[in-house]
């Protein structure tokens, strides 16, 4: 449930992106510690600018509006690189890449993204039989039974 300050932080980081299609919200999340959390993120990625301007008009209406009592740290940003994907808009960006699928049972499964619907997600996992090759398989995973997925980052 969204607080009264998280609903107006969302209006107006709409307000700003809302010429932007490419730009969307993750979360917004005030925390108890005073830190008041904004995620944007882009489908090809968000510019340093972009948080800069979503940042300032936040903050400047915050302000304006005496919307927070209390001292308060903003920080605008996109999830990090190890941040589990939350929206099905985040997987869609990420089709085509590896990631790692976690269970609520803890089971972990590997493949690649290879598609995204309203309910469940496709990869491609490599499935070895003893003594033969791995072979790929594709897998549908519906969401009901993800707890976490994370993009898994090569070096190669």
């Amino acid at each position: 449930m969204k607080t009264k300050v998280e609903k107006r932080v969302e209006e107006l980081v709409l307000e700003k992106i809302g010429d932007r299609e490419d730009l969307f919200i993750v979360s917004i999340k005030m925390q108890s510690n005073g830190v008041l959390e904004i995620l944007v993120d882009g489908d090809s990625g968000i510019a340093i600018d972009d948080c800069v301007k979503i940042s300032r008009h936040v903050g400047f209406h915050l302000e304006e509006e005496n919307v927070i009592e209390t001292a308060y740290r903003l920080e605008v940003s996109s999830p990090g690189i190890d941040s589990p994907l939350i929206m099905i808009r985040q997987y869609k960006k990420n089709i085509g890449r590896n990631v790692r699928v976690k269970n609520h049972e803890g089971e972990k499964r590997e493949g690649k993204l290879l598609n995204v619907t309203e309910s469940n997600i496709t990869i491609e996992e490599s499935k070895k039989e003893k003594g033969k090759k791995a072979v790929p398989v594709e897998s549908v995973i519906p969401f009901e039974q993800i707890k976490e997925t994370k993009v898994l980052i090569s070096f190669k």
